[in-house]
């Protein structure tokens, strides 16, 4: 299920479904982060990042190339590249052949940021919303065609429409399942689509309570429900034998507990694979009787963190590898072959980089590979199973190449009532110390990773450390540490993880007490707008995008979609509906009289989830009263900034503010020609 208020590191949302074999979802066994090429710049001898300053446009600007993907046959490569324009869209080229690469799509505004093939190897398929609204239509386009005949469908037309839980089986190759809430706003009925002739065929109907859906791989019909309890929060997994018979409650999970079911073994609908805490800390990986909900057997588990990613065998549903991340990824091999991959593919690539299958053919000879590390570029290549042999594709931005850039160190944080933090922190400077920048993630029932940050990369080069923190109340650690932050927004052990941390760096003389930044976005917006309410004397500036400051606003006006996730949300956040004062108590809006520093707001205008409402009201409060406050708002943008002339001016804007208030470096800013920028608290916007 999406969590509320994920935020992307790109400062873009991307949208996230339900099932692991569902067509866009990333699993464990995806890893798309940074290759390890290094620059030959000379340096003085502790910094990290070049003398040279890096553009912001290199940073966050789009990359010349990214997201390859095989066409099932093998026979052609889409990926994502930025159109005449500048604008990601999708180009196709012949798999070995580089000079035919064509552009297929005509995006002209925020840009296609996922893309994917159906089974018949030549129709692509991509998600797309309207500036940042999030009801992303599917569309699809046929390669065969000519550029100039070429024409995306809408396979899910209809204003306020949003897509979710698409699957595609190469047994059906004409097929693909979605679910749409056409016919109900709080609701994603199941559709069997044909997307060569776009009919969309009802398949199976949400009875109110479900909100999500998987299917069984040899019939390609939908055999599971994951159903959410209004009452108590926990979640069910019920099933059935085929599309005709009754829905049966299989397993339960109450609130506190975590699991879902990961696919249905191939052995007549008798067992399935599951992640459970049931009866442990962390997620393990187990097998499950589908006619008693009965564990019959612990495949794989961990006691330090959750299993994170399962690969199995596509036919024979075997289990082929499972894999971890506590601080970096760890897997666990079951199929020999698989591992020998593994190893040949480690010793092709850059020391030190870590190495992920990014996409497959059908009858998986031909890989997309990416390598990757904290200081570096990602870098694609297509993989020969059989001479275990691999050849390059592309670097996503090669001008980074010409620059040295920091590594990124993964650390253990220990929290005031002893709970271990794991931590990334990317210096500036290897010896002395630095302003720092704490870089709160979203959800926040999500977690940072070792790898590339554009963020992180900016902030050393510029002169700041940057530490990142998965603090109570981050997934990956087991129920408990998840729990744990339950309640404990703003006043609570979340923040006070955070003021921890902080103080950690002090103590490791990274950074002094008088030059710290929070900065986040979505929950780790609302992060900082409470790390300068209830800890004023904390940090000296902050940055906070498309972050709430009153919980029970944020709460009024989710979408209608995420109605059936309210309660479990108010059972982590705390009872803001019926205790007035407790929504008082955490929402940085009621304490703007506290705050000393100087804040900078960003927010998208079109924002489904932190509502414009929420920067506006403590904006114009914090002006008012006469804090030092700027705020920036985008009217084409939502829950963070796709476009990369809004985000390269944004960014622009925040450098200023912290070498005002950090005293680093900055490169010139420039309005960019395609930003929409505008300014609430300033009436007169021509003078900025």
């Amino acid at each position: 299920l999406v969590a509320l208020l994920i935020f992307a590191r790109a400062l873009s949302f991307s949208p996230l479904f339900t099932k692991p074999s569902s067509l866009f979802s990333l699993t464990g066994m995806t890893e798309t982060k940074t290759s390890a090429v290094t620059s030959s710049i000379k340096l003085h001898a502790s910094s990290t990042s070049s003398d040279e300053l890096i553009p912001r446009e290199i940073l966050f600007g789009n990359p010349e190339k990214t997201s390859p993907t095989l066409s099932p046959d093998g026979k052609h490569l889409a990926f994502l590249a930025p159109s005449e324009e500048g604008i990601l869209n999708v180009f196709v080229r012949d798999t070995y052949d580089a000079s035919t690469s064509r552009q297929i799509t005509n995006d002209t505004s925020r840009g296609i940021r996922s893309v994917s093939w159906a089974q018949d190897s030549q129709t692509i398929v991509y998600m797309q919303d309207f500036e940042g609204d999030e009801n992303f239509h599917l569309w699809a386009i046929d390669i065969l065609q000519g550029d100039a005949d070429a024409v995306a469908r809408d396979l899910t037309p209809g204003e306020n429409v949003k897509v979710s839980s698409v699957m595609t089986n190469k047994r059906f190759p004409d097929e693909i399942m979605l679910g749409t809430n056409q016919r109900d706003p709080a609701k994603f009925d199941m559709y069997r689509c044909n997307y060569k002739t776009g009919e969309l065929t009802l398949d199976t109907e949400n009875p109110g309570d479900v909100v999500g859906w998987g299917s069984e791989d040899e019939s390609f019909e939908i055999r599971e429900a994951v159903v959410r309890n209004q009452g108590d929060s926990s979640n069910t997994i019920r099933v059935r034998d085929s599309k005709d018979s009754e829905w049966r409650d299989l397993v339960t999970f109450p609130y506190g507990e975590e699991g879902n079911l990961v696919e249905f073994c191939n052995d007549g609908f008798k067992t399935c694979y599951m992640l459970s805490t049931v009866g442990r800390e962390t997620k393990a990986l187990i097998k499950v009787d589908l006619k008693t909900g009965e564990t019959l057997e612990e495949i794989s588990s961990n006691d330090n963190c959750d299993c994170r990613g399962v690969m199995l065998d596509e036919d024979t549903k075997k289990i082929r590898m499972v894999s971890y991340n506590y601080a970096r990824t760890e897997r666990i091999f079951f199929d020999k072959e698989l591992e020998e991959h593994y190893e040949a593919l480690k010793a092709e690539g850059p020391a030190g980089s870590e190495v992920g299958i990014s996409s497959r053919t059908r009858d998986e000879k031909l890989w997309v590979v990416v390598y990757s590390c904290s200081d570096g570029p990602s870098e694609y290549r297509l993989y020969d199973t059989e001479t275990k042999k691999t050849s390059p594709l592309f670097v996503t931005k090669p001008e980074l190449l010409k620059y040295k850039l920091a590594p990124m160190e993964d650390v253990r944080i220990s929290a005031r009532d002893g709970l271990e933090l794991v931590g990334y922190l990317t210096r500036a400077d290897s010896e002395k110390k630095t302003p720092l920048i704490l870089l709160v993630h979203g959800g926040p029932w999500a977690r940072d990773f070792w790898g590339f940050s554009a963020q992180a990369q900016w902030f050393a080069n510029r002169g700041y450390a940057t530490l990142q923190v998965n603090f109570r109340g981050s997934t990956g650690y087991g129920k408990s540490h998840l729990h744990k932050g339950d309640g404990e927004w703003g006043v609570g052990s979340m923040q006070h993880d955070l003021s921890d941390a902080v103080q950690w760096a002090i103590d490791q003389g990274i950074t002094d007490s008088d030059k710290i930044c929070i900065y986040g976005g979505s929950y780790g917006g609302y992060a900082c707008l409470a790390g300068l309410a209830f800890t004023p004397d904390l940090y000296c500036c902050g940055v906070d995008i498309v972050g709430p400051s009153n919980v029970k606003t944020l709460l009024d006006s989710i979408p209608a979609y995420w109605g059936p996730l309210r309660n479990q949300m108010l059972l982590k956040i705390g009872d803001v509906d019926k205790d007035e004062e407790f929504n008082k108590k955490i929402s940085p809006l009621f304490h703007v009289d506290n705050i000393k520093a100087p804040l900078l707001i960003g927010q998208g205008a079109n924002d489904p989830r932190v509502k414009q409402a929420e920067a506006d009201q403590i904006a114009m409060s914090m002006q008012k009263k006469g804090i030092p406050v700027e705020y920036v708002l985008y009217p084409d943008e939502g829950h963070g900034f796709a476009r990369p002339d809004n985000r390269i001016d944004f960014n622009g804007r925040v450098e200023l503010f912290l070498k005002e208030h950090l005293g680093g470096r900055a490169e010139p800013f420039e309005k960019p020609e395609g930003s929409t920028a505008q300014f609430p608290l300033i009436e007169n916007e021509a003078i900025v």
